[in-house]
Order: C-alpha cells, then sequence, then structure tokens
C-alpha cells in the first residue's frame, strides 16, 4: 500500500522559545512523506523569524504568515493549505514522540470506520513532567468533558466535512467542539497504547487562561446552543455547569416536570 502523505499543522502564536524543539519532535517522525505547516498567527515576539529560519532548512517546512487572528483560525488556514490526505494539528510549543504519526495512519489506513486517533500523553514542564490522565473515550463522556487533545490526526475530508475549527470559539476548547461536531454522528476513535504526545505546561498556558468560571459559562452556553441536538441525546437535556451531573440533573428536572 502507497504511503499517504500527512500534513502537520503547527499554529504559532508567540512561541518563538520552543517552536524549534516542536518542529525537531516532527521531523524527528519514523513517518514519511510528512508536510509540516507552520502558522505564524501574528506573533509579536521572534516566532516569524525562527519559522523562515526553519524553512531555510528544512524543505519538508512551509511557512504560513497571518495577521493575529486566533488559533482556530490559524490552524484551519493550515489544514485549508494542506496537500495532505491525513491531519496532524500541534500546537506550537508541544512536541510528539517518533513512533506516533505511524502507529496512527496505519489504523486510519487500515479501518475506515475509524476517524480519529490518538494516544497517551505526559504534560511536561522545567519542573519535570507527569502523565496526563485522560478519561476513556465514549459519546457520553464526551458530551461532559473533553479526552481527545488537540494533536490526534484525522481525514482532512471528515474536517472539511463538519466546516473545520470553530473561528467564533473564543472561550477556550475549541478542540472539544471539533471532536463533538466530527464524532456526534458516528465514527470510531482509537487512543494508542504508548505515550506520543507531550503537552508542555507553561506560566501562559492556554488551558489556564481559560479556565476560569466565566470562560466555563460562556462554553457551556456556546456548545448547548450549536449542539442541542447531542446534548439532549446523550445527557437528557442541556450540559450544566456541573458537567458530571448533567444528566442526572436533567433527568430529575424532568422527573418533577420542569423541562
Amino acid at each position: 500500500m502507497k504511503s499517504v502523505l500527512v500534513s502537520v499543522v503547527i499554529p504559532c502564536y508567540n512561541q518563538g522559545k520552543y517552536l524549534e524543539e516542536t518542529v525537531q519532535s516532527v521531523l524527528a517522525s519514523s513517518y514519511r512523506p510528512l508536510e509540516v505547516l507552520l502558522v505564524n498567527d501574528g506573533s509579536i515576539d521572534n516566532s516569524l523569524e525562527v519559522a523562515l529560519s526553519l524553512q531555510r532548512k528544512h524543505e519538508e517546512l512551509t511557512v504560513i504568515d497571518q495577521a493575529n487572528g486566533g488559533v482556530a483560525k490559524a490552524r484551519n488556514m493550515g489544514i485549508r493549505a494542506a496537500k495532505g490526505e491525513i491531519i496532524l494539528p500541534l500546537d506550537g510549543d508541544d512536541k510528539i514522540s517518533a513512533d506516533y504519526i505511524a502507529a496512527a495512519v496505519g489504523l486510519l489506513r487500515e479501518q475506515s470506520e475509524v476517524k480519529v486517533v490518538y494516544c497517551k500523553a505526559v504534560k511536561f514542564s522545567e519542573a519535570g513532567q507527569k502523565p496526563w490522565k485522560l478519561k476513556p473515550f465514549s459519546l457520553a463522556a464526551l458530551a461532559r468533558d473533553n479526552m481527545i487533545f488537540v494533536a490526534a490526526l484525522f481525514r482532512k475530508t471528515d474536517a472539511e466535512a463538519v466546516g473545520g475549527f470553530s473561528e467564533d470559539m473564543h472561550m477556550g476548547r475549541e478542540d472539544w467542539e471539533f471532536w463533538i461536531k466530527m464524532l456526534k454522528n458516528g465514527g470510531k476513535v482509537v487512543q494508542l497504547p504508548f505515550v506520543g504526545f507531550y503537552y508542555r505546561m507553561t506560566p501562559d498556558s492556554k488551558r489556564k487562561k481559560t479556565g476560569t468560571g466565566r470562560k466555563k459559562r460562556e462554553r457551556i452556553d456556546y456548545l448547548n446552543k450549536k449542539h442541542a441536538d447531542f446534548f439532549q441525546r446523550e445527557l437528557n437535556g442541556p450540559l450544566r455547569i456541573q458537567r458530571t451531573w448533567s444528566r442526572e440533573y436533567n433527568n430529575l428536572l424532568r422527573w418533577v416536570g420542569k423541562i
């Protein structure tokens, strides 16, 4: 079977400090053919300079420069430009293992019903690293929380079919919404049994910025408006602020005639 091109899309905003390490982890992959699309999202540090320097050294790397529009817009820009059949989004300060892409591509090519392949992961910082305890995937679990980090592999056609990442979702966790719309109407998800993804924790990590109570409420309101059918099916009503108890709370309200 002929190998397919994989496009690794790296959005970057002010991550010049880590960008070369991220790119080198991709280029060290055992899988070929690869293309790396580095989308500079209006960075005000030296990210573009670093990206262009890397482009001069590595023919597999292409730099796209855009005005700042947010990570969803940057990912979509890279996906649109991608020539590969399979996409791997990777943020500009994270890393992957050398065997991750090859194992994921094998599954996607062998099993047409598989839509998304991810792996086990660790979080790391200058202080060290620790396992990222991801919950097992199911649609019912996905309705309550996201357990698939953004650096998973999927077919470009499946991303195009759902309109890519939602560029109007500015309150964080846009990858959660992306997986909901890609998977809610079917498709198998596989987690590889090894650590293939390394998520960098920094003082200004996006997960920290989007973890406030206000952002959570905005996010839940957005998801309920956009995917009411999904939450109705999986939770018997809308997603609640206390997400874990959403189905139980909705069932109680139905029992007392409140919804």
